[in-house]
């Protein structure tokens, strides 16, 4: 096993190659023990050079509302009306402090998320 840590994209490239090649390797073999290295040079060259934003919060809040299987109306009881709660995903009005409280613990998305600036339409 030769390893070097990745400092260009051609490396990364190589590397993400390499680790699909012993991604199933068995744990605690020197395969398994490769890819576990390798996994982690390539997780920190992407926080470097490739890093996501995160989504703005009504983006997460709809996200999430895709991942949980939930409807417009399933939020009602965390953001308020029918009416605000489609405000409020329509951008049109900013979330409260207390939707942001009730939002993070009932969906669990950070608060550091939904606390992020957007624009109103």
């Amino acid at each position: 096993m030769t390893i070097k840590p990745i400092k260009n994209d051609d490396q990364y490239y190589k590397a993400l190659k390499r680790l699909d090649e012993i991604f199933d390797a068995p744990a605690n073999s020197p395969e398994g023990d490769e890819a576990e290295i390798l996994s982690i040079l390539i997780e920190n060259f992407e926080n470097e050079y490739y890093q996501i934003d995160s989504p703005d919060p009504i983006e997460a809040i709809r996200i999430r509302m895709e991942e949980m299987d939930l409807k417009q109306k399933d939020l009602v009881p965390f953001i308020g009306s029918k009416s605000k709660t489609s405000e409020v995903l329509n951008r049109k009005q900013k979330l409260t402090l207390d939707m942001i409280r009730k939002l993070t613990e009932k969906l669990n998305i950070s608060a550091n998320v939904l606390i992020s600036n957007y624009a109103l339409k």
